[in-house]
């Protein structure tokens, strides 16, 4: 069987770890904090610590983009190795691989899974059944090295498995993803959010549940997806400002047409893994 190391035990990265041994995997972890290391072995997330990722045949890498594209231009990777990455950003990325000659095979992979809270406490070997899953791939794509990548997808029980470009991929998130997160983060900031205590129900939630973003990490996703986001931060601004004009001026009539606008697209919407 082949050798799996997963870098980056946080709640994805562990979550790859925990599902991948449970399907009977042979899977070891490559992170900073030994703390990390610890809690997936207690777990049993993990066989061992992984000390050198040129032993391994599989890797699954799952840290921000910075350290990805470090990892993906200077690590040292088993000759003809599979690489993957899990960043929420796929043409700067795949670029890095592609800028030289490499050793080793890649696929880039973006899973549709995670939680309001982060870190390997948060990971679960049931995270990712029934998600999506994003495998973007290029014309120097190998059809092998995706057939082997769906195998450990099925493994680690995904739903949907969507085939794109990275370019693709980064349009479509930019939109479903870094500008939910933030609205989220933008929405909180009001005066009132702190005194709504007995006021608030399902939508308060649904708008501030992806509020708690980290920061450093998003921040490094934004800036390296920055066209794409402005242009759906634009687009945004742009229909709010047609809400607002029409409330601030009492014109019920263009106010009802948005309203109307807007929900008739939500009815065209699937939901969730449809």
């Amino acid at each position: 069987m082949k050798k799996i190391a997963v870098v980056g035990l946080g709640i994805i990265g562990g979550s790859i770890c925990g599902a991948l041994t449970s399907a009977g995997y042979t899977v070891d972890g490559y992170n900073r904090s030994d703390a990390a290391i610890e809690y997936a072995l207690q777990k049993g997330y993990i066989r061992a610590k992984a000390e050198r990722l040129s032993d391994y045949d599989v890797v699954f890498i799952a840290v921000p983009p910075t350290a990805t594209i470090e990892l993906l231009r200077n690590g040292e990777f088993k000759n003809g190795a599979l690489v993957a990455d899990i960043c929420g950003v796929k043409s700067v990325v795949e670029a890095a691989v592609y800028e030289r000659e490499r050793n080793y095979r890649y696929v880039g992979l973006h899973p549709m899974a995670g939680k309001e809270t982060s870190g390997i406490t948060s990971a679960s070997p049931n995270l990712f059944k029934n998600a999506n899953l994003i495998i973007t791939r290029s014309d120097k794509t190998l059809e092998t090295d995706v057939a082997e990548i769906k195998e450990y997808a099925k493994a680690m029980r995904f739903g949907k498995l969507i085939e794109c470009t990275s370019k693709e991929h980064d349009q479509k998130i930019a939109l479903t993803s870094q500008l939910a997160h933030l609205v989220s983060n933008a929405y909180v900031k009001s005066e009132q959010v702190r005194h709504c205590d007995g006021f608030t129900g399902g939508s308060f939630q649904d708008m501030t549940r992806i509020a708690g973003v980290d920061e450093n990490m998003w921040t490094e996703l934004y800036m390296r997806n920055r066209e794409y986001i402005v242009s759906e931060l634009d687009g945004l601004i742009q229909h709010l400002a047609e809400y607002r004009d029409a409330i601030a001026s009492g014109d019920e009539s263009k106010l009802s047409e948005a309203l109307k606008a807007g929900r008739l697209i939500r009815e065209t919407i699937k939901r969730g893994n449809d």
